[in-house]
């Protein structure tokens, strides 16, 4: 046991039911954070589980998790519900909403349902304002153009080693442009930003997932929060599933007055959301394998590039990159790291 492991326990043995409490590690993030479950006495009841979060003030501030989590959970949000906490110490008591992930209870059977649940899901938080004590940030050029570059700055040229020349440079500084005018031109909502099966939770009694790791909420484009669900780096999926899933959500975030764009607008706007998404996943991916060295992530970045390289085969103003992603890049990840899996199969 840790020290901060240590000193997490005593903390929640103060709490009523805790004071026997054994914080068992359940898991950590891309970040800093840990979590820890622990069991509450039930005083003659089953035990109820809670979970800990240990977030070094020195490095996590819960300051918008805290804010945004109050919020929307008392507007019917499935976030859990905060029980305690210590900000100096860097410690949250929480709802547990256990530890089935979406990512693992999706299958052919099951993906209608979990997906449709989670598409309405996130209808309702792009319909909520920001938090009074939070105004979210803006997810403005600045913001698009700082995360877009880092699939040059970490993948290309720190993880691959390659070396760009002004043409490169300046392929990349217009396809840079083209996607943010798009993101820009969207209806602006909250955004949760890593709406994923990942970061969703499924309950045995409800079709609602239990919502995770919202504390990086924006004001930004409509489709940022379904392509990242639709397009999860973690799993693909068939091009007549995600047209399915992607026509229901736009149906129901337009009845809601998110938006009046049509099926050909939406989706317009989904492949281009998406391209800007997936180059800053890769390029986070590559970054926590240097940095971190949690290099688990690396074998997510092929597929994350292949969408990349799908996406930009259908944009005509794109085709000189799609053909440099093609001929370039994907050759050094496949080098570097291999294949996604099932990539061959992915649909044209």
């Amino acid at each position: 046991m840790d020290t901060r492991q240590k000193l997490l326990t005593n903390w929640v043995r103060q709490f009523n039911g805790l004071s026997e409490a054994i914080a068992e590690p359940v898991s950590g993030d891309a970040s800093f954070r840990r979590y820890f479950r622990v069991w509450r006495d039930g005083q003659g009841h089953q035990p109820t589980p809670l979970i800990v979060m240990d977030a070094p003030p020195e490095h996590e501030d819960c300051t918008a998790f805290l804010a945004i989590a109050r919020h929307w959970h008392r507007h019917g949000i499935h976030v859990p519900e905060i029980l305690q906490t210590d900000l100096e110490q860097g410690f949250l008591l929480l709802e547990d909403f256990g530890d089935n992930l979406m990512l693992g209870q999706l299958d052919d059977s099951s993906a209608d349902r979990l997906y449709h649940g989670a598409l309405t899901e996130l209808v309702q938080i792009q319909q909520l304002a920001a938090p009074d004590d939070y105004p979210l940030p803006p997810y403005d050029a600045a913001l698009l153009d700082r995360e877009m570059a880092l699939f040059p700055d970490w993948l290309l040229e720190q993880y691959l080693g390659l070396s760009l020349d002004n043409t490169e440079r300046a392929l990349l500084d217009t396809a840079f442009a083209f996607l943010r005018e798009s993101a820009l031109a969207q209806p602006e909502v909250t955004v949760h930003r890593d709406y994923h099966s990942r970061n969703l939770l499924v309950a045995d009694n409800t079709d609602r997932p239990g919502v995770i790791d919202f504390q990086d909420a924006v004001a930004g484009p409509v489709t940022y929060d379904v392509v990242s669900l639709l397009k999860d780096c973690y799993i693909h999926w068939p091009e007549e599933a995600i047209c399915r899933w992607l026509e229901f959500f736009r149906q129901r975030s337009s009845e809601a007055g998110l938006h009046r764009a049509d099926s050909e607008t939406f989706r317009q706007w989904f492949e281009l959301m998406g391209m800007q998404r997936h180059l800053k996943a890769a390029g986070i991916f590559a970054r926590l394998a240097i940095r971190d060295g949690k290099e688990g992530y690396l074998a997510d970045i092929p597929r994350t590039v292949n969408y990349l390289i799908i996406a930009s085969r259908r944009q005509p103003a794109l085709r000189h990159f799609h053909e440099w992603l093609s001929t370039v890049v994907m050759p050094a990840i496949e080098q570097r790291i291999g294949t996604a899996p099932n990539q061959e199969q992915t649909p044209q």
